[in-house]
């Protein structure tokens, strides 16, 4: 991970992370009213996005697969994301035997953050790759407090910053965020989860297609067991 501005943006939010039950949410999307616009960022209208592939690191060969279904406004997918997967990532996906795959579960926690973190996020995928994803997702979840305080000028601008601190065209990425382009890629990914998979609450880890609390350990042993 680079060591940027990141660090500097990131808050005190871990403090209200350490529980481990998931997130459960309620609300819906809201309209953003204008703040991409003040940021300067002439970024001219594009086609909604429906279909992108799975953001996945590891090898497909791998013995075990973890799924792992996330809302980017849940403070327990942040702790998740921060203190679990760099252990999941460092023992299991650089040697090989995990494969790891996310996806979004827009419940909504947060009416705003939900759809659009999870939305800069894809954007970052379909304008690099997943490497990038999962680095860009990193800083977002790092930041994860500065964007439900309901300044939107202030969250697209953080958006923008960390999107380019990993090479990214960050006006273009806040854009994405900012008018939703992959609201229809979302959309079905939740309706996937709640209505094909039966899932409540974020985030929900899935070990070689078995539930699993998401906790270091239990998931180490699940994997220990599945390999």
């Amino acid at each position: 991970m680079q060591q940027t501005r990141r660090r500097f943006l990131a808050t005190t939010a871990g403090a209200a992370m350490l529980g481990t039950a998931g997130c459960l949410g309620g609300g819906g999307s809201q309209s953003d009213q204008g703040a991409l616009s003040s940021l300067g960022c002439d970024i001219a209208e594009r086609d909604p996005v429906d279909s992108l592939p799975t953001p996945t690191m590891g090898p497909d060969d791998a013995s075990v697969v973890v799924d792992v279904w996330e809302d980017f406004a849940c403070p327990h997918c942040a702790t998740f994301s921060l203190d679990v997967l760099p252990k999941l990532e460092s023992e299991y996906v650089s040697e090989g035997i995990v494969q790891y795959r996310h996806h979004d579960f827009p419940i909504p926690v947060g009416k705003w953050w939900s759809w659009k973190g999870a939305s800069a996020a894809r954007a970052a995928q379909d304008e690099a790759d997943d490497e990038t994803f999962f680095e860009f997702a990193h800083a977002l979840f790092e930041n994860q407090s500065s964007f439900g305080g309901g300044k939107r000028e202030a969250s697209l601008s953080t958006v923008r910053d960390l999107a380019s601190d990993v090479g990214l065209d960050g006006c273009s990425v806040a854009s994405a965020a900012s008018r939703g382009r992959y609201r229809p890629l979302l959309d079905s990914q939740r309706k996937d989860a709640v209505e094909n998979r039966g899932l409540e609450g974020t985030p929900t880890v899935l070990v070689n297609g078995e539930q699993v609390a998401h906790g270091w350990k239990d998931l180490k042993s699940a994997i220990e067991n599945a390999r």
